[in-house]
């Protein structure tokens, strides 16, 4: 084999490699892009706490930036074996970055379907509230990180708050 047929093999995978690279970095940006917007997951125009949590369920579809990232993860791992990137850390990091905001929606969502199933169960069993006598509340807290619901049932009762 000629110099002039390695130095042509160099270009080649260099060139192979640059590829990859933007190809990762096209689909890490597509799945950025198919993410939830922050305001259709904060803000809601519903009438009641189902209405709320229906639409957050919604806004809530990673589907398509799951795809994205699996094609960008698939093309790293590629990469990364032939050892193709010049900076795989950085690259690394940001497939890492937008696998763990994926994971976080993902679990949003497992939890919110969850309380959409639990709240109606709960307004059904809660006694009818007295206006004169009784209100109740109901406090959802939602622990992403500890994949945990914490519902608290608060009534005034005239005297005060009282759990």
């Amino acid at each position: 084999m000629s110099s002039q047929s390695t130095f042509t093999d160099d270009d080649l995978f260099g060139e192979a490699a640059e590829e990859m690279r933007e190809e990762v970095e096209a689909h890490l940006d597509d799945a950025r892009t198919e993410l939830p917007d922050a305001a259709s997951v904060w803000q809601t125009n519903a009438d009641n706490v189902l209405g709320a949590l229906n639409g957050l369920r919604s806004a809530l579809d990673a589907d398509d930036a799951e795809e994205h990232l699996r094609q960008a993860k698939k093309t790293f791992v590629v990469g990364n074996r032939a050892d193709a990137f010049e900076e795989p850390d950085e690259l690394r990091s940001e497939v890492e970055s937008v696998e763990e905001l994926i994971t976080s929606i993902n679990t949003a969502d497992e939890l919110v379907s969850e309380l959409t199933t639990t709240v109606p169960q709960l307004h059904d069993q809660l006694p009818e509230a007295d206006e004169e006598t009784e209100e109740w509340f109901i406090i959802i807290s939602i622990i992403p990180s500890a994949k945990r619901v914490i519902v608290f049932y608060i009534f005034d009762n005239s005297d005060g708050i009282g759990a």
